[in-house]
């Protein structure tokens, strides 16, 4: 699934069309998570795009009117193509067409969603999401104070969109690895300065991991068309019985939450 920083990676390569005009939509199948809005060629054909941003994993592109919220879910990618390429590929579901070129939103698993709507804030997907990791809100006080009357795993906690957004399987275990924090921990046992560790290691490798564009991973490609490169940075994650980077220690893998997780027993016990 892309992460916030396969998602960040994503918005970079498609801000060039702020400030261009969607001339027409085309959607070739409108079976995604939820159906996509029969009238959203209706809605945004002829619009300017004033601006895209993200929130959460959630791609935003602004229009005066209507903001069209993009998720990716699972495997979604998006692409962008010459107008007059009329090469097609399996599970390509939407066209947003500009005067030169047009962005293409493809979803083999179809666990991704576009939407419209007046404002993403009060939206039922965005509206009860918790901070973003990379902002101030996000510290150890907020964790700290958030964590207190938490019944689950803290590699559980941090995956949670509701206490903080974005942070999905794989940053989860490359975080908690980083702060010398087992993951079957109890959320609510995490000291001050533990809780310090994993605010503070969340924003330094999600900044490493949109530096060099997301991982590696079999459905995630950029919008320009490249692989992530994050992967061979991964210090836990993906590596069950491979040798420790920091002792000489064996990776362990668990299933928790019917999620992998991926710790060192030495490191993190």
């Amino acid at each position: 699934m892309p992460e916030l920083p396969e998602v960040e990676t994503t918005l970079r390569a498609i801000k060039s069309f702020e400030e261009k005009i969607v001339e027409s939509i085309s959607i070739h199948n409108p079976n995604l998570r939820w159906l996509v809005d029969k009238d959203i060629s209706q809605k945004l054909s002829g619009k300017k795009i004033n601006q895209i941003f993200r929130r959460a994993k959630y791609l935003i592109f602004d229009f005066d009117d209507y903001q069209l919220i993009v998720h990716l879910g699972m495997s979604g990618t998006l692409r962008i193509m010459n107008r007059k390429d009329n090469f097609f590929k399996k599970h390509d579901h939407a066209e947003l067409i500009f005067e030169d070129n047009k962005l293409i939103y493809n979803d083999p698993r179809r666990f991704g969603s576009i939407h419209v709507t007046k404002s993403y804030k009060d939206h039922f997907l965005i509206s009860s999401l918790g901070p973003e990791p990379l902002s101030r809100s996000f510290c150890k006080d907020y964790l700290f104070k958030k964590i207190q009357n938490s019944k689950t795993n803290i590699k559980n906690f941090i995956m949670n969109q509701k206490n903080v957004v974005g942070i999905g399987n794989i940053y989860a275990s490359e975080i908690l690895f980083r702060s010398s924090i087992d993951p079957r921990r109890l959320a609510q046992t995490i000291s001050n300065s533990e809780c310090n560790l994993i605010t503070s290691n969340s924003k330094i490798i999600l900044k490493e991991a949109i530096k060099v564009g997301g991982t590696t991973l079999k459905d995630f490609f950029s919008a320009e068309g490249s692989a992530g490169y994050f992967k061979i940075q991964l210090n836990v994650y993906d590596r069950e019985n491979e040798v420790c980077v920091n002792c000489e220690n064996l990776i362990s893998k668990i299933t928790q939450n019917q999620r992998a997780s991926y710790f060192c027993n030495i490191c993190q016990g």
